[in-house]
């Protein structure tokens, strides 16, 4: 994870997947954190009702080496006088021009939240592992199967060989035939979707190098991954579909393949000008004869 990333935003990214005890713990941390900041680790653990042992391991979970760090991070938080949040839940009612406000920083943070939570090294390697692979397979269903097309058709452009279907029967054929030295980046925002596992635990016995993208935090799809990627989610009360979650992934897919156009940009050059001028062709009227 950054280290720029702030303490209340590492808890509210991990809360999901909690112990009931850690999940206590971590819901005093959010709401009285100005408090929390005074005392003592074992004054913290009997306030909230848990052990010693319990406040370790939270601090551990969410990256820190100890609890004077976590200490420090989250009166970091509570001295900045910029409002975590910036956006509110959308109401029945609501005007268009409200909406689209909401909408619009909601998308914002959801994106500052992915680039605090990223880790750097894990980008790097993903970005390493996309570079020396011949075959790409992109795999997700739902709005993250909208973000896995939207990642074949990038980098196809890229000249390499990359599969993205959309049908589950078809997915499971062409996770078949990937082999050692090919990636497959499974997308799963909750890191739990049935057909998304199926996939991995098929691939994992082939040696694909598997890349998960996820919501920050342990899950069932980012422990079965060689390297794991994160996107953050602001999604509200009134939740009518994926919104800012697909934003947040499609944000990550457009790094990974920005940065493999740059690291090995004298190979893929010649097949990205190849692509630029089909697709102007395309869209240019047909002379008259």
């Amino acid at each position: 994870m950054n280290d720029a990333c702030g303490c209340l935003l590492r808890i509210r990214e991990t809360i999901h997947s909690l112990t009931p005890k850690e999940l206590q713990l971590a819901n005093f941390l959010l709401d009285h954190a100005d408090r929390a900041v005074n005392m003592s680790i074992d004054v913290l653990a009997e306030t909230c009702g848990v052990s010693v042992s319990t406040v370790v391991r939270l601090c551990k979970t969410l990256g820190y080496t100890g609890y004077k760090e976590l200490i420090r991070n989250l009166y970091s938080d509570i001295s900045s006088s910029q409002p975590d949040n910036t956006f509110e839940d959308i109401t029945p009612g609501d005007q268009p021009e409200a909406v689209m406000r909401n909408i619009c920083q909601c998308n914002i943070k959801a994106i500052e939240n992915t680039f605090a939570i990223a880790d750097p090294a894990a980008l790097t390697l993903a970005v390493k592992k996309l570079c020396d692979a011949d075959r790409i397979d992109f795999y997700g269903m739902g709005s993250s199967g909208l973000v896995a097309l939207d990642a074949g058709s990038k980098f196809l452009r890229c000249g390499k060989t990359v599969f993205a279907h959309s049908d589950p029967h078809n997915q499971v054929l062409s996770a078949l035939t990937l082999r050692e030295g090919d990636v497959a980046v499974l997308i799963s925002y909750s890191g739990e979707t049935t057909d998304i596992l199926t996939l991995a635990r098929l691939i994992q016995p082939l040696g694909a190098t598997i890349i998960s993208l996820t919501r920050y935090g342990k899950n069932s799809l980012s422990e079965m991954a060689d390297i794991r990627l994160y996107a953050s989610s602001t999604e509200t009360l009134l939740r009518i579909g994926p919104m800012s979650s697909r934003i947040a992934q499609l944000t990550v897919i457009d790094t990974l393949y920005a940065s493999v156009c740059s690291q090995i940009f004298d190979v893929v050059k010649p097949h990205l000008e190849q692509s630029r001028t089909a697709t102007l062709r395309m869209h240019q009227p047909h002379s008259s004869r």
